[in-house]
């Protein structure tokens, strides 16, 4: 991993390796791994659920608009839970509710297939959703640490891990959507989120990280215990701020949800592609996704935040325009493929920044505000492909990615207060504070938050 090899050398300072730093850095990667793992079983097993959505709508007999309702099930269920996900992780650490909630997504992604009506559906997508909207706000707290105590600017690489997943999980099913049944599919798929979560959990649970460096107790039972200092109160201004970011990610996130939920069935039902291509179209922007993220990093280093959102807003907003107006079925392909590129590092960004200004709970208000957007997306999409057409409905994926820009735009001038890189507990004091100096000054790579995981 270049940047850990650039974190070691900065520790070492060139000159042979320190039992300490060399522990403390062997820490950081293997936790880097199992948070990595956790991103990527989150989105294989999402993309899993959304590239059967067409079968299970034939399996219940449920129109546009009523599919629209059922899905609207994840969406109650996710955002609600997202509400307190952030006070569970200050009280239990992310990384046991990391773990909690990824047992409960895999068990629930089984139930779709069971039911065989709209309203059935809708309940069971209400349990679904609540293990997916705990386990992303987990996730990202449990990352924006990560990301605190490396000093690196690498919130996007976890995303892209998401997107690998998905990319991964939506192949598979393009594989087997024509010869297995969604009911045989989403149980497989159980099996192995519960394998990956087994296997990797205990990991994550012992490799914690201590709250990023600020205000803390240093005596008395709150020391003791190794809980957090209790969250600064924040003024007016950062609340309009971290709401500004949360609708960012909500402009954004809106758009992969509709793609996810609606992208298949557009290419099948609009431009007669078959089940496996229909089922490839997520498939390729995940992977689009995949490849914007892993260059984030480097991508956000050389524009800076501001660039970087208002280059993917637009050029999402050109991609959604061909891929849901498109005649022919490759040129909406490609549209979906500019559209993952352009997003890929939006929300990622969106979410860090308002962790930089408000910690813990500007990452939750802009998380519940970005997944959000992801799961009301698609029943919006239903009703007004119901009152218009499925690619006029999708038209508005372009719209609000524009939004996005202009938004960000209007941001480019908002300071991100200094988080003060301190050394934390389990991180070598020898990091120098300014690291890395070449990282833009409007792109901060630590963000505060005073979790205390485990």
């Amino acid at each position: 991993m270049p940047n850990l090899n650039k974190l070691r050398t900065a520790i070492t300072g060139g000159r042979g390796g320190d039992p300490a730093t060399d522990a403390a850095l062997s820490r950081l990667i293997r936790l880097r791994t199992t948070l990595t793992i956790f991103f990527a079983l989150d989105g294989f097993l999402f993309a899993g659920w959304v590239v059967r959505i067409p079968a299970i709508k034939e399996q219940t007999g449920a129109s546009a608009s009523d599919l629209g309702l059922a899905l609207l099930g994840v969406s109650a269920g996710a955002v609600v839970t997202m509400m307190f996900t952030g006070r569970m992780c200050a009280r239990f650490g992310s990384h046991p509710v990391t773990v909690v909630s990824s047992l409960l997504l895999a068990l629930s992604i089984a139930l779709p297939a069971r039911t065989h009506s709209a309203l059935t559906l809708g309940l069971v997508l209400l349990l679904f959703g609540a293990a997916y909207g705990a386990l992303n706000v987990s996730m990202n707290s449990a990352a924006v640490d990560f990301v605190a105590a490396l000093r690196r600017p690498v919130m996007s690489s976890f995303h892209a891990a998401f997107s690998l997943g998905g990319m991964a999980g939506a192949g598979l099913g393009a594989l087997v959507a024509g010869g297995l049944s969604a009911s045989t599919h989403l149980l497989a798929l159980t099996g192995v989120g519960l394998l990956v979560t087994v296997l990797a959990g205990p990991s994550l649970l012992r490799h914690t990280l201590p709250p990023a460096a600020g205000p803390a107790p240093s005596t008395g039972k709150a020391a003791a215990s190794g809980k957090a200092a209790a969250p600064r109160r924040l003024d007016r201004r950062t609340r309009r701020l971290v709401v500004l970011f949360g609708v960012i990610a909500l402009c954004t996130a809106y758009g992969e949800g509709a793609l996810a939920d609606w992208g298949a069935l557009h290419l099948a039902q609009d431009l007669d592609a078959g089940a496996g291509l229909a089922a490839a179209g997520y498939s390729l922007f995940a992977l689009a996704m995949t490849v914007g993220r892993l260059s984030g990093t480097a991508l956000l280093e050389r524009l800076g935040q501001t660039r970087t959102l208002v280059a993917g807003g637009v050029l999402a907003a050109l991609g959604m325009l061909l891929g849901a107006l498109a005649p022919t079925t490759w040129l909406a392909l490609a549209g979906f493929a500019v559209t993952g590129l352009g997003l890929a590092n939006i929300f990622p960004v969106a979410v860090a920044r308002a962790g930089a200004l408000a910690g813990p709970s500007g990452v939750a208000a802009a998380s519940t505000l970005g997944y959000g957007g992801m799961l009301l997306g698609p029943p919006a999409i239903g009703f007004l492909a119901d009152w218009f057409s499925l690619p006029v409905a999708l038209t508005t994926v372009a719209l609000l990615a524009a939004a996005a820009a202009l938004i960000g735009y209007s941001a480019r001038n908002v300071p991100v207060p200094d988080s003060g890189a301190a050394a934390h507990r389990g991180v070598p004091a020898e990091i120098p504070a300014d690291f890395p100096a070449d990282f833009p000054a409007e792109a901060p790579a630590t963000a505060r938050t005073p979790h205390q995981e485990g």
